[in-house]
């Protein structure tokens, strides 16, 4: 049994298949990712350079998109690595380490957006109590929050995970997912299954504190013309970044838990793809085109840059 579940290094099989389309595929998602990288970076430096965008709204916003470059690097030069690769494997710690970057990513998307969905919340329903309310202070303490609670837990999760004793070493995957893992275990894995379902009823509960908000939220832009205007200008775009997030999300653990090998590979690959695409993607392209002053003070960093040039 020692040599059975001395397990140090993990074959990714989701890319079986595709080695007649992996210039292709090289090439697509170099383009997506790139697209990424130019799409994020410009709405951080669109608020780091504008004093007039250091809001509370923004700055939330800026830790939404630095977020997404540091949970997309967990993911797309190895896998642009292994499109071009003959071996699609990945060592033992290499898969822990992803698991944790990613899935700390989401929590942190999650964390994220529930301050903001409680920031609209104070802005619209408590404007009085506003700036009081969100002092610099409770901004930063809502920042680590958003990102030492989802490192704490993935930190759990991974441990638990590096104590399973493994029969298997084949991930049906395009990179390395933690209950893919937790499926290879030799014996009873149902520590990991419990703690696995209240990390999802935990963050079902962010859910659940951000559609309390905006139930309050509709019931007082409704009363007059100014308030449903700023819930349009400012409300709509989180509440497309918050179903963007949860319906890729959403794929993602259904298919992982409950999902059917008799799915096309193709399919499979999107599924998991999908929330690791579509929201850093979407993200910064809804609010830098429905919010105003990112939207001007983009187009400013982007004409001066070709005045510059020329």
């Amino acid at each position: 049994m020692k040599n059975v579940s001395s397990i140090f290094v993990f074959t990714l099989s989701g890319l079986d298949g595709t080695a007649e389309n992996r210039y292709a595929l090289f090439s697509l998602t170099a383009l997506c990712y790139n697209f990424i990288l130019l799409c994020n970076i410009t709405v951080i430096l669109s608020i780091a350079s504008d004093k007039c965008l250091h809001e509370p709204m923004y700055i939330f916003l800026c830790n939404l998109c630095m977020n997404a470059l540091y949970g997309t690097a967990g993911f797309y030069p190895k896998f642009m690595y292994d499109l071009l690769s003959q071996l699609h494997v990945i060592s033992y710690a290499g898969c822990l380490i992803q698991i944790f970057v990613i899935y700390s990513s989401v929590m942190c998307d999650y964390s994220t957006l529930t301050v903001m969905a409680y920031d609209r919340y104070v802005a619209i329903c408590r404007p009085l109590e506003y700036h009081s309310e969100m002092t610099n202070q409770k901004i930063v303490k809502f920042i680590i929050f958003s990102w030492l609670a989802p490192f704490f837990i993935m930190t759990l999760s991974v441990l638990l995970t590096s104590t399973l004793i493994l029969c298997g070493s084949n991930i049906e995957k395009i990179y390395c997912e933690n209950w893919a893992v937790v499926k290879l275990a030799c014996y009873s894995t149902t520590v990991n299954n419990v703690i696995g379902y209240i990390i999802i009823i935990g963050y079902f509960g962010h859910v659940v504190l951000i559609v309390g908000s905006y139930i309050q939220l509709i019931e007082t832009c409704r009363k007059s013309k100014e308030g449903r205007y700023k819930f349009m200008q400012t409300c709509t775009p989180h509440l497309l970044a918050l179903f963007n997030v949860t319906i890729a999300l959403l794929f993602d653990v259904l298919y992982s838990r409950y999902g059917s090998n008799s799915f096309p590979q193709g399919l499979r690959n999107f599924l998991a793809l999908d929330f690791l695409l579509i929201p850093p993607i979407l993200n910064p392209l809804i609010y830098g085109l429905t919010l105003t002053k990112i939207r001007k003070q983009v187009m400013k960093l982007f004409f001066s840059n070709i005045i510059g040039v020329a």
